[in-house]
């Protein structure tokens, strides 16, 4: 039995992670991600989601297992998260007819929400900075280096030339966020194995209400104060009563992290930099009208909802 675009055996993903005695995996991915993408599998002894992972490299495929460590160390403290399946030998990832799958528990999730319950939002943060672990995945240009005026300069004429339809609004954010990446760079206060990508997408309510953690394949070395930042910038927006309100359950749970001036926004100032380079690449790359439009997704989700430096200086008031 086989999901349609996915060349694999359910009934040897059933035996390598003992799921059972049968499965029925769904018709196509209900999930994408950056390193993969999600199948739901039901067997007779539950639900599960099947990711398939396309990387390749030994050093990407060293991150996801420590994200994995991460997370079942996570779950054991009692953060909210998916279990990791290992395989009847232990290994995150099985090779199966050439290609690479892992396996977690499913969770029924509602759709991304920005407007999470801000008190249980900085609870489960301060949870997740809490858990004792120390992984091997060091720091990483995606989140503590800058793009750059001259890299923008460059990309916004590439755009220019092949007549992009977002390249005005873009051009027009650039000078702002140019000055943002200048508090990009500088040494973090302290450093610990973060989530390092705790946007709408991964941080999702449950069907009973509980607020879920989910996706820790970027985890890796963070300052914990630059990501509450970054909970603060996606959850927040400008609002600093909801900002407050974060930080003050944050607090109240013990987090370790404080915010005290625009260098702690450094993290997510880089990330949100290197999504919207990344969209840009992909855009120029794209070679027909669906993936462009895909592609100019990632640019426009900034477009729409710019972070500048007067929304971190409002975050700040909070």
């Amino acid at each position: 039995m086989e999901g349609a675009g996915l060349a694999l055996n359910v009934p040897a993903i059933v035996a390598a992670y003992d799921l059972g005695s049968s499965g029925r995996l769904s018709e196509g991915p209900v999930a994408r991600g950056r390193l993969g993408s999600i199948w739901r599998l039901d067997t007779n002894r539950g639900s599960w989601a099947v990711k398939r992972v396309d990387a390749t490299d030994d050093e990407e495929l060293s991150e996801i297992e420590d994200g994995a460590r991460f997370q079942e160390r996570a779950l054991a403290a009692g953060v909210p998260t998916p279990a990791v399946r290992r395989t009847r030998n232990g290994d995150l990832i099985a090779t199966l007819e050439g290609a690479r799958v892992r396996v977690h528990a499913w969770i029924e999730l509602d759709a991304p929400r920005l407007d999470l319950d801000a008190r249980r939002l900085g609870g489960l943060v301060a949870a997740l900075h809490l858990v004792e672990f120390e992984g091997r995945t060091g720091l990483h240009p995606w989140y503590s280096e800058p793009v750059g005026a001259a890299r923008w300069s460059t990309w916004v004429a590439q755009l220019r030339a092949d007549a992009a339809p977002f390249v005005d609004e873009l051009e027009a954010l650039i000078p702002g966020l140019i000055e943002l990446e200048r508090q990009v760079g500088g040494p973090p206060r302290t450093l610990r194995t973060c989530h390092r990508d705790l946007w709408a997408d991964n941080v999702r309510r449950t069907r009973d209400g509980t607020l879920c953690v989910f996706d820790f394949d970027n985890a890796g070395l963070a300052d914990p104060s630059q990501e509450l930042a970054l909970v603060l910038v996606e959850f927040a927006d400008d609002d600093p009563t909801r900002a407050r309100t974060i930080q003050e359950a944050y607090a109240d749970a013990g987090g370790p992290g404080t915010i005290e001036g625009p260098d702690d926004f450094a993290m997510v100032i880089a990330q949100l930099s290197h999504i919207v380079e990344e969209g840009c690449r992909r855009w120029l790359a794209s070679t027909d009208d669906e993936a462009r439009r895909d592609n100019e997704g990632w640019v426009r989700e900034f477009i729409d909802r710019p972070l500048t430096p007067a929304v971190i200086e409002r975050l700040l008031d909070g």
